[in-house]
């Protein structure tokens, strides 16, 4: 591998096609970084405008200059313990690195957002996935010229995908208790498989808020399980009532944990008291013995939230119990209501009666 200049200039690297620079920046220490060009005159411009831009902010004041690879290695650092979706986070850098590394901040523009979407396109990529590495970048550059007082733009906003309508599967009721069946098959390995299910599907609570619930947070007086921000998607807290379904759930739970654990913490545990960290295998069995095709646990909260709808239950106070961020999120669910609808047509027919019956008394009295 050819040596690395120390001086300002170009050079070669053994592990990269392209030219990297070496230059002093506007705080006197040494900088390396590539051009992202294999075209030597197009290194050398690149590397005049970044001495020149370290000259101007030396001596003229002008506002320091970041790189990708800056933003997205404080942000991560930034966010990382406020953030349910840093390793989500993690993954989208990942995708967004090979692209956008080494580039400066204040180069970034649409046609590179443009280009970065066609690229994913072409790779099979589906627009909510695209759209979640943007919303990286864009939350990244928002928060640093919010927070760390960065001068950046964000070419990123308003170029985000449409994304199709979200994918909602539920069952019936014969349909889940079916699967309940099914999943007390196996009382050895999963025997909280039953109990687990009857939860998510009467209380709407998500995958990661039962794994993760102490029993600290149950309150069998006052019929309410209490989740934190720390627990919730959203960052909010939220309280749960039981019905009677549940409440029954969470007492077998107790009485497994009387009997083999009675200091574990958390209400779904193994026998030794460890947390239950996936029920993944033992789901997707349940599902096979139940006859359930293209079911995942996260539709036993849709299941919950189609009932609660076509029961008529109203938008808002699904999406309380749910914990929905907006109204938006629980709209998808408006469907099952159909007698909501068809309450609010037969109003039309009401009001065609009585402009009918105004203008026969008009009538009769002009007779």
């Amino acid at each position: 591998m050819p040596k690395r200049k120390d001086q300002d200039g170009l050079y070669k690297r053994g592990d990269s096609p392209f030219w990297w620079a070496s230059y002093t920046d506007a705080s006197g220490a040494r900088t390396r970084r590539s051009t992202q060009t294999a075209d030597r005159k197009e290194a050398e411009a690149l590397l005049a405008k970044w001495k020149l831009a370290a000259h101007q902010e030396k001596h003229w004041d002008a506002p320091p200059r970041h790189t990708f690879d800056e933003l997205m290695l404080a942000y991560l650092a930034d966010t990382k313990a406020i953030k349910r979706s840093a390793e989500r986070d993690h993954y989208s850098a990942k995708r967004l690195y090979p692209v956008f590394t080494g580039r400066m901040l204040d180069s970034l523009t649409p046609a590179d957002i443009r280009q970065y979407i066609r690229q994913r396109k072409s790779e099979d990529i589906q627009p909510a996935t695209i759209n979640k590495e943007l919303r990286l970048l864009s939350s990244a550059l928002n928060h640093a010229a919010r927070e760390w007082g960065w001068v950046v733009s964000n070419p990123v906003s308003g170029r985000t995908l449409p994304e199709p309508e979200g994918r909602v599967r539920w069952l019936n009721t014969s349909e889940a208790q079916a699967l309940i069946e099914a999943a007390a098959a196996d009382p050895i390995t999963a025997a909280y498989l039953p109990d687990f299910i009857r939860l998510a599907l009467h209380t709407g609570m998500r995958r990661g808020e039962l794994l993760s619930l102490e029993w600290a947070r149950v309150d069998f007086s006052a019929n309410l399980i209490h989740l934190a921000g720390i627990n919730t998607k959203s960052g909010k807290r939220r309280s749960i009532p039981l019905n009677a379904t549940a409440r029954a759930a969470l007492i077998n739970r107790a009485g497994f944990r009387a009997t083999h654990c009675p200091n574990a913490p958390w209400v779904f545990c193994n026998a030794g008291g460890q947390r239950i960290a996936s029920i993944k295998r033992s789901f997707n069995t349940a599902c096979r013995r139940a006859g359930l095709v293209d079911f995942h646990i996260h539709d036993l909260r849709h299941t919950c939230a189609a009932w609660l709808i076509s029961a008529g239950v109203a938008l808002a106070e699904v999406r309380d119990l749910l914990g929905h961020a907006s109204i938006t999120m629980t709209e998808r669910y408006a469907h099952l209501a159909p007698e909501n609808v068809r309450a609010a047509v037969a109003v039309l027919d009401s009001a065609s009666r009585s402009g009918h019956a105004s203008k026969e008394e008009k009538e009769v009295k002009r007779g």
